[in-house]
């Protein structure tokens, strides 16, 4: 189906990002699963081709595009089952706080490098007992004459022993009320002292992604690292809430459109009782309900980015969105799995790793149970907040 969401510019920009994604990254996806980790090289190199910023202002190295740009990259990389890279937490979760929150300073000091894939850009939310509920976030940080003095624990970090620099959500006001209200966002790079990387997290899929845990340990930073002022943290979370679901729906897509091509070629030479298995009315029910399904998703994501990059509220459509598209991947990774039959439960198949790495779509960024309680409430079926 045709996408018209897309200009001539960022067509050209699509077919530099193929041409990069084929010749330096897809060759590498293998070794970095097997290593569990990719390596630096790779973002300095992305960096120079102009794929971590091309949303980010041209006064600090960024290509001055809008988020149709982002979604472009991350479209690809998804198609190359580039997962484990997760340049979207850097480029498009992360560098949008401090492009838009950042002081004068700190965009200066921060963006360029980490444009030029120099400086990665992790964010620490979520804590061992603290999930989607961010509100109640129990990392402190206690002002002492010109430093914020930071203790507590974070778990799940991306880029989490790559990373050079974290926006660490921390509570700032423990009495504040509601709690939300002392909750702010504190800069720290990685090489301050009693900032502590804790495990790589073996995990059941993402098998390249650095997923860590990240202690806190009297770690101390410049009043100056405050990321938007005293209290608004949990503001400024929910704002930017909106692009990262977006950002996971646009993964989801792609996914699921790799993985049901590959399954369409697979079932078309796959051959049982003397014939492909593309023959048997039942795959040929399952692959067109699939596909249609993808072709829905992919017309509402579309129509999300386009109300999104115009500046719409579109909370509860990015809501929608991640819950549907990702939900969807985890049905589409499972039924393709199937219609390999016992090759598909072999590693050596892409649609095993396909299957493993949807798992986490339907988790992170708020579980898509949350999903559903911000759609309900956006419906006005929440009696406590009438």
């Amino acid at each position: 189906m045709r996408r018209d969401i897309f200009s001539p510019e960022h067509e050209m920009f699509r077919a530099q990002v193929q041409r990069f994604a084929d010749r330096e990254i897809e060759p590498k996806v293998p070794e970095w699963n097997r290593r569990g980790i990719t390596d630096r090289e790779i973002w300095k190199r992305m960096g120079a081709e102009g794929l971590l910023g091309p949303a980010m202002p041209e006064e600090y190295g960024g290509g001055g595009g809008d988020f149709l740009y982002d979604a472009i990259v991350m479209e690809e990389l998804s198609r190359r089952r580039a997962h484990g890279l997760m340049t979207a937490v850097h480029t498009s979760i992360c560098l949008p706080y401090i492009r838009d929150f950042g002081t004068a300073e700190q965009k200066r000091r921060y963006l360029p490098p980490a444009i030029r894939g120099e400086t990665l850009v992790g964010i620490c939310m979520t804590e061992p007992g603290t999930g989607s509920d961010l509100a109640n976030v129990q990392t402190r940080a206690v002002r002492d004459g010109d430093h914020w003095v930071l203790n507590g624990a974070k778990t799940f970090i991306s880029l989490g022993q790559l990373g050079d620099l974290f926006i660490v959500v921390a509570r700032t006001d423990p009495n504040a009320k509601p709690a939300h209200r002392g909750i702010s966002l504190i800069l720290v790079e990685a090489d301050t002292p009693g900032f502590v990387r804790g495990r790589k997290l073996e995990k059941l899929g993402l098998p390249a992604q650095d997923t860590s845990e990240i202690f806190l340990q009297d770690c101390r930073v410049p009043v100056a690292n405050l990321l938007g002022g005293e209290g608004n943290g949990f503001k400024i979370l929910m704002e930017k809430l909106q692009q990262e679901r977006i950002c996971i729906a646009i993964t989801a897509i792609a996914s699921c459109r790799r993985a049901l091509d590959d399954t369409l070629d697979y079932v078309k030479q796959r051959r049982a009782f003397g014939q492909p298995i593309a023959a048997f009315q039942n795959t040929q029910f399952k692959l067109a309900e699939l596909a249609t399904q993808v072709e829905v998703g992919q017309a509402f994501v579309d129509q999300l980015c386009v109300a999104h990059v115009r500046g719409d509220d579109v909370v509860m459509e990015a809501s929608m969105g991640k819950w549907w598209t990702t939900d969807l991947q985890k049905r589409l990774t499972s039924e393709c799995l199937q219609l390999h039959g016992g090759y598909g439960f072999m590693m050596e198949y892409p649609i095993a790793l396909d299957y493993a790495d949807a798992a986490v779509q339907s988790i992170y960024a708020g579980t898509n149970e949350i999903m559903k309680v911000l759609i309900a409430r956006r419906l006005g079926l929440d009696p406590t907040r009438a």
